[in-house]
C-alpha cells in the first residue's frame, strides 16, 4: 500500500542508486540566508553550492526538505494547499543537465520498479521563450524522445515555466510534469496547470543556468545546475487514491481529533486548524527556539497559531485544544523527525501560553468593539482594521459580531486597507532583507566569518556551555543567538569585542577542509546541530587556533581587512537564549 513514507523511501533509494548523496533536511529557520524568514524551498540551503562552492558530498545530491511558506495562506483549507510541507528533491551541481534529469524523472515516474504511473496519462510543460531567453527545445525534444507525444508537450511563458526563489538569485527555465486524474476537461482551454483538478502537478525540474541580479540582469552561472521538487503531501494523496491530502496518514489522526472536538462541521476550518498547528509544531521544534512574538519569525508563528485558534472557535471547540492536536502530530512525525520528541515539552508549553494570551486579546477586542459600536452606531472597515492592528482581533470575528448587531462591514474596503498595510510591511521587509549570503557579496561573507569569531569569543569569555542557536546576516549587520541564562555585563561585552578584533588585526588564514563528521568532532570542531550534517563528509573551517566549526560557508580567506567588530546590542530572545547584534565598521 502506498504511503508518504514509502514514496520518500523509494525516491531517495532511486537517486542513491543514481550516485546521489542523500543529505539531511536543512532547518526551517535558515542560518545563512537573510532573504527569507523560513526555508521555503529545497534550494535555499544550497545556494552557495549552486553558485559554485564545492559541496563536501559531491555534485549529485538528494533529500527531503522541510519547507514553510505563507504566500498561499488564504488558499489553505482546500484539498492540497499548505503552509508547512515536505519537498523531495534532487540536485546536480554542475554535473548532469536537462537530458539526464528529464530521463531520470521519467524513469522514476513510469518504471514499475518505482512509481509505476501510466505514461499515457502524463503531460509536461516547458518554457516557451521570450525576448531575453530562448524557447526550451532541448527539454521538449527529450520528452518526445522518451515517448511523450508532442500534443502532450505544452509551451508556457516565464510566469509559468521559469523558477526563481526570490526576486534575485539562481534561476532558469523549468519543465513540469502533470498526471491526468481522469476527470473531464472543464472547457476547451483546459490543459496542464488548470485549477479544475483534471491535471495533477507531480514534479518540477528546474534548470538553473542564470543568476538574476538586483538590477534585473541575468548573468550566466559558473556552472549549470538542476534543482527538482516533488511535494510529498500531494503526491502521496494521488498515489493513495485520496481526494485531498488531509485523508493521508500525514494528517488523518490529527483530523480525527479535530472532528471529535468540533461542535460544527466545517471542513475548511478543520483543515486550517490541522495545517496551521502542524506548521507551528515544526517551527517550535526547530533548534532556533522561535517563540510567538510580534516580529519576524515569531510573528509568522503567532499568526499561524492564532488563526488556528480562531477557526477552532468557529468549529465550536471549547477550552484549550492546540496542544491536544499537537500531540497527534508529534506522534505522527517523531519517528522520522526526532526534534519533535526532543522538544515536545517546549512545543506544548508555547502553544498553551499563546492560547491563553489570545484569549485575553479576544476579551480586550470585544470591549473595544462594544465601545466603537456604542459611539458610532456602526463599524467601518477602518475600525475593523484598527481592531486587527491594535488587538490582533480577527476580521471574521468583527464581521460576525457586526452582523449580530445588524451592522454590515464593507469587506472590500477592509481588504483594501489591509492590502496597503501588507504592502508597507512587505516593502519594509525587502529593504531589510534585500541582500545576504545568497548574493555572496563581500560584506555578508565577512559578517558570516565574524559569527564564527563571535561564537568562539563567547565560549572563551562565558564558558564552553555557550552554543549557537541561530544567526541571520544582512550586508549591514549580523544577528547571533546563543544559549546563556543572563544579561552580559559591559565588561563581558568588551572582552568579546576585543577577542574578535584581535583575530581580525592578526590577519589569520581561514582554512577549509573536508573530512568525515566523526573526524571533525575528534579534532575539536564544533558541529552545532549534528543531525543536519551527513556523517560521511563535512566542510570544516578553521581560523588559526581560535575557531574550528563545521559549516557550509562561504567565508573570507583571511581575517585581515574584515573591519572593526562592534556589538551594538545584546538582549534576551526567550528563556535561556540571548541575542547579539553586531557590525563590521569599515
Amino acid at each position: 500500500m502506498w504511503t508518504a513514507a514509502e514514496l520518500t523511501r523509494r525516491f531517495l533509494e532511486f537517486f542513491r542508486l543514481k550516485d546521489h548523496a542523500i543529505i539531511p533536511s536543512a532547518p526551517l529557520i535558515p542560518e545563512n540566508d537573510p532573504t527569507v524568514l523560513f526555508t521555503t524551498a529545497g534550494m535555499h540551503p544550497l545556494v552557495p553550492f549552486l553558485l559554485g562552492q564545492p559541496h563536501p558530498l559531491g555534485r549529485r545530491l538528494a533529500n527531503i526538505q522541510k519547507c514553510l511558506r505563507t504566500d498561499d495562506i488564504d488558499e489553505v483549507g482546500d484539498a492540497n494547499h499548505h503552509t508547512f510541507f515536505f519537498m523531495l528533491g534532487n540536485w546536480s551541481l554542475g554535473d548532469y543537465f536537462k537530458r539526464e534529469a528529464i530521463s531520470m524523472s521519467w524513469e522514476f515516474l513510469t518504471s514499475k520498479e518505482w512509481l509505476g504511473l501510466d505514461p499515457e496519462r502524463i503531460s509536461v510543460t516547458v518554457f516557451s521563450g521570450d525576448e531575453e531567453h530562448p524557447r526550451d527545445e532541448e527539454s521538449a525534444s527529450t520528452w518526445i524522445s522518451l515517448g511523450v507525444p508532442s500534443e502532450r508537450v505544452y509551451y508556457n511563458p516565464k510566469k509559468d515555466n521559469w523558477w526563481i526563489a526570490q526576486s534575485t538569485g539562481p534561476c532558469g527555465p523549468d519543465t513540469e510534469m502533470f498526471y491526468d486524474t481522469g476527470k473531464p476537461k472543464c472547457g476547451p482551454d483546459c490543459k496542464p496547470g488548470c485549477s479544475c483538478g483534471k491535471y495533477f502537478e507531480i514534479w518540477n525540474d528546474v534548470f538553473m543556468e542564470y543568476n538574476r541580479t538586483a538590477d534585473g540582469r541575468y548573468e550566466k552561472l559558473v556552472q549549470k545546475n538542476v534543482d527538482t521538487g516533488m511535494g510529498v503531501e500531494r503526491t502521496a494523496a494521488m498515489l493513495e487514491g485520496k481526494d485531498n491530502d488531509y485523508e493521508t496518514e500525514l494528517f488523518a489522526p490529527a483530523m480525527d481529533e479535530i472532528m471529535r472536538l468540533s461542535k460544527t462541521k466545517d471542513i475548511r476550518s478543520q483543515r486550517i486548524v490541522a495545517d496551521h498547528l502542524r506548521a507551528a509544531v515544526f517551527v517550535l521544534a526547530d533548534e532556533a527556539c522561535i517563540v510567538p512574538s510580534n516580529v519576524e519569525h515569531g510573528y509568522v508563528l503567532r499568526r499561524l497559531i492564532r488563526r488556528a485558534i480562531r477557526h477552532g472557535r468557529r468549529l465550536g471547540i471549547e477550552g484549550p485544544f492546540c496542544s491536544k492536536i499537537a500531540e497527534r502530530f508529534v506522534s505522527i512525525y517523531a519517528k522520522d523527525w526526532p526534534e519533535l520528541g526532543k522538544n515536545e515539552d517546549r512545543i506544548f508549553s508555547e502553544l498553551e501560553k499563546e492560547e491563553r494570551r489570545f484569549s485575553r486579546v479576544l476579551e480586550k477586542g470585544l470591549v473595544e468593539f462594544e465601545r466603537i459600536l456604542a459611539k458610532n452606531k456602526t463599524v467601518t472597515a477602518r475600525d475593523a482594521f484598527l481592531l486587527y492592528q491594535s488587538f490582533g482581533f480577527p476580521l471574521e470575528m468583527t464581521a460576525e459580531l457586526a452582523t449580530e448587531h445588524g451592522v454590515v462591514i464593507d469587506r472590500s474596503s477592509f481588504e483594501e486597507e489591509f492590502a496597503r498595510h501588507r504592502e508597507l510591511s512587505r516593502i519594509g521587509a525587502k529593504r531589510r532583507f534585500m541582500s545576504g549570503l545568497a548574493d555572496r557579496n563581500e560584506r555578508t561573507i565577512a559578517l558570516h566569518t565574524a559569527t564564527h569569531l563571535l561564537h568562539a569569543a563567547l565560549r572563551k569569555v562565558l564558558g564552553p556551555e555557550v552554543r549557537q542557536k541561530g544567526s541571520n546576516i544582512t550586508s549591514e549587520r549580523l544577528r547571533f543567538d546563543f544559549s546563556w541564562p543572563e544579561k552580559l555585563s559591559e565588561e563581558q561585552v568588551k572582552r568579546v569585542e576585543d577577542l574578535v578584533n584581535a583575530q581580525i588585526r592578526l590577519g589569520v588564514e581561514v582554512k577549509r577542509e573536508e573530512m568525515p563528521l566523526e573526524e571533525a568532532l575528534e579534532r575539536g570542531a564544533l558541529a552545532l546541530f549534528d543531525e543536519r550534517y551527513n556523517p560521511e563528509k563535512v566542510s570544516v573551517y578553521t581560523i588559526g587556533d581560535f575557531s574550528k566549526e563545521v559549516c557550509a560557508g562561504p567565508h573570507v580567506q583571511n581575517t585581515k581587512g574584515m573591519g572593526r567588530f562592534r556589538i551594538i546590542k545584546e538582549e534576551a530572545v526567550s528563556s535561556g537564549i540571548r541575542r547579539i547584534r553586531a557590525i563590521l565598521e569599515r
